[in-house]
C-alpha cells in the first residue's frame, strides 16, 4: 500500500485592467519553501520508505503500518491529523499502487482511500490533464534530468567500450494531443486497444495507458536521509576554563544523546568546535597558529576525538571532551560551542559463554585520562613495524578485540566431553594435559636497555655485572650466540650482537653488544 501527500499551491487571484479577466498568480512564496521540508519530515515520521517527486508531492510506503495504526483509512486519518497539527492542508490518497495514489491526490481534496484491485475504476473519471502532472513528477524525481545541477552534460570517456547514459529530457505534454482525439478522462484512454494506440503514438503511449489504468509505473525509490547530529550554543558571556565549559557541554550533549537513542545510532567520533573571542588579525605573529577560521575571521579551536566503540552516554562523552581539552586547551575565551558526532548503526552484541563483555565506556574514559596525563602519542597498543631492529614497535590506537578464543578444553578439535558423546580414550585424555617439557622460553624485553659490564674470554662473554638495583650478575654458566643484526645505516641505525646467557645465580638474560657505541646492555629477561 502507498500513500501520497500533495500540498496544493495557494490560490491567489488578482483583478487586472480587463474586468472580465482573472489572472492566477501561482508563484511560490517563502512560506512554501519552508513547508516543503515539513511535508517530507511528516512522511518520514510514518515510514522510512519515502520518495519525493517534487516540492509538493511525496509518496510513502505504508505496508508495515497495519499492525501499528490499523486499516488504510485509519492510516490516512492519522496522516491528515498530523498534517493539520503541522499547519498543512494536504490532499491524501491511499491506494495499492503509487501511480493511483499520485493521480487521486492531485485530483481530489481531503482523504481518498481506494480498495485493493479497484485502482482503474477509481482513476477512470479523472481528467486526462493529470497525465502531464504525473509525467512532470516522474521527470522531477529522475536523477538524470538535464536541468539538475549535478546532472552530467556529457558522459566522461569510458575505459571500456560501454554505452553512456544520456540525461533524461523533459517529457512533452500529451494531454492536448489526446484531447484532439476526443479523449477527456483517463478511462477513455484506458479503454483503447493497446496495439492500435502504440501503432499511432509509439511506445510512450503504452506508458500513458498504464498510468491511466492506475498500474504501477516503477518501484518506489526511497530517498536517502542526510542525518546530521550537531548542537550549537551561543554564549552571552565568554567563558574561560574547563569548569564553566563542562556545564555548556552537558547542555549540548544531553539532547544530542537523546536523538542518538531515538534513532538507534552510536557515536564513533566526537567533534568539538570552540569559537574564540579574539580574531585572527588581532593575534600577534608570535602566537601559535590555529587550525581554522570561523565567521568574521574569528579563530576556531577544533578537536576530533576517536571513540573506541560506538556509544551514546552523555556523561562519558563530556568526560572525554574535557580530558582532551585539558591536554589541548584553547588560547582565548570562548563565546560559541558546537558539538557534533559521527554516527554508525546501533549494534546489539551477543557475547559467548566463554567471552567477557568489554566495558567500553569505562575503558574509553581510562584511555582518555592516560592520554591527558602522559600524552596522546604515549597511550595505545604496540604494533609491529617493517624492520629487523630489535625491540622496534609503533604505537597504534588501543582497540581490543570484541571476541576472545575459547580455551583448549572448549575447542571442537580438543575432544572435550559433550552431552551424549562417548568417553574419550586414555590417550586422548592424556593429550588434553599440557606437557611441561614443551614449554617455550619468553623474553621480557626491558623498555630501556640496562648498561652492563661484560668480561669477554676467547671472544665470548664470561662474566656480567651491572649497577642497576634488583638485577643480578655473576659468572656465565651457559652462553648461546651471537646473533648479529644491523640496519638503517642511512639514519639512526644499529649494529649489534645479541647473546642469550645463563648466570650462576639461575637468571637468564638477553645480552647485547652495540658495536657503534662500544658498550654492552641487558636487553631483557628470559623466563
Amino acid at each position: 500500500m502507498f500513500a501520497c501527500l500533495y500540498l496544493p499551491p495557494p490560490a491567489r487571484s488578482s483583478i487586472v485592467d480587463r474586468p472580465s479577466s482573472i489572472v492566477r498568480d501561482d508563484r511560490r512564496s517563502p512560506m512554501d519553501d519552508r513547508r516543503s521540508p515539513i511535508l517530507v519530515q511528516l512522511a518520514r515520521d510514518f515510514s522510512p520508505r519515502v520518495e519525493t517527486h517534487d516540492e509538493r508531492t511525496v509518496t510513502l510506503d505504508i505496508s508495515g503500518l497495519g499492525s501499528l495504526i490499523g486499516e488504510p483509512r485509519a492510516i490516512g486519518e492519522e496522516l491528515r491529523r498530523s498534517a493539520a497539527d503541522a499547519g498543512l492542508r494536504v490532499h491524501i490518497a491511499v491506494a495499492a499502487t503509487s501511480t493511483a495514489a499520485i493521480l487521486l491526490a492531485h485530483a481530489r481534496a481531503g482523504l481518498t482511500v481506494v480498495p485493493c484491485g479497484e485502482e482503474a475504476a477509481a482513476v477512470a473519471p479523472l481528467p486526462i490533464d493529470l497525465l502531464d502532472r504525473l509525467a512532470a513528477s516522474a521527470y522531477a524525481a529522475s536523477p538524470l534530468r538535464r536541468d539538475k545541477p549535478n546532472a552530467p552534460s556529457a558522459p566522461p570517456a569510458p575505459i571500456a567500450p560501454v554505452t553512456p547514459i544520456a540525461p533524461v529530457a523533459p517529457i512533452a505534454p500529451v494531454a492536448p494531443e489526446l484531447k484532439r482525439w476526443g479523449l477527456r478522462t483517463l478511462g477513455d484512454l484506458a479503454s483503447l486497444p493497446s496495439s492500435a494506440l502504440s501503432a499511432r503514438l509509439g511506445p510512450p503511449a503504452l506508458r500513458w495507458q498504464k498510468w491511466a489504468r492506475g498500474e504501477e509505473m516503477r518501484p518506489l525509490v526511497p530517498a536517502g536521509v542526510a542525518e546530521q547530529f550537531e548542537e550549537s550554543l551561543d554564549l552571552e558571556w565568554p567563558v574561560e576554563g574547563l569548569e564553566p565549559l563542562s556545564f555548556v557541554l552537558a547542555r549540548l550533549l544531553d539532547p544530542l544523546c537523546e536523538r542518538l537513542e531515538r534513532c538507534d545510532r552510536g557515536a564513533v567520533a566526537l567533534r568539538v568546535t570552540l569559537t574564540l573571542v579574539t580574531s585572527a588579525s588581532a593575534r600577534s605573529a608570535t602566537a601559535e597558529p590555529r587550525r581554522s577560521l570561523g565567521e568574521g575571521g574569528r579563530e576556531r579551536h577544533e578537536r576530533v576525538i576517536e571513540l573506541p566503540a560506538p556509544m551514546r552516554d552523555a556523561r562519558v562523552l563530556r568526560t572525554l571532551a574535557l580530558l582532551d581539552l585539558e591536554s589541548h586547551p584553547p588560547l582565548e575565551a570562548i563565546d560559541r560551542v558546537t558539538v557534533g558526532v559521527d554516527v554508525t548503526e546501533g549494534r546489539v552484541l551477543q557475547f559467548g559463554l566463554f567471552a567477557r563483555a568489554l566495558p567500553s565506556d569505562t575503558l574509553a574514559t581510562l584511555v582518555a585520562r592516560l592520554g591527558a596525563l602522559m600524552g596522546g602519542d604515549r597511550v595505545g597498543s604496540p604494533a609491529l613495524v617493517d624492520t629487523y631492529r630489535p625491540g622496534a614497535f609503533a604505537m597504534a590506537k588501543f582497540d581490543p578485540p570484541r571476541t576472545f578464543p575459547n580455551s583448549r578444553l572448549c575447542a571442537p578439535e580438543s575432544g572435550a566431553l559433550r552431552r551424549g558423546s562417548p568417553k574419550p580414550s586414555a590417550e586422548a585424555a592424556q593429550s588434553l594435559i599440557p606437557n611441561p617439557r614443551s614449554a617455550v622460553s619468553v623474553l621480557r624485553r626491558f623498555r630501556s636497555a640496562i648498561p652492563a659490564r661484560v668480561v669477554v674470554e676467547q671472544g665470548r662473554p664470561a662474566r656480567v655485572t651491572t649497577d642497576r638495583r634488583g638485577f643480578g650478575g655473576g659468572r656465565i654458566e651457559r652462553c648461546e650466540g651471537p646473533w648479529r643484526s644491523s640496519g638503517d645505516w642511512w639514519k639512526n641505525g644499529w649494529n649489534c650482537d645479541e647473546w642469550d646467557v645463563a648466570l650462576s645465580d639461575g637468571t637468564a638474560y638477553r645480552l647485547s653488544q652495540a658495536h657503534d657505541q662500544g658498550a654492552w646492555f641487558l636487553e631483557g629477561l628470559l623466563d
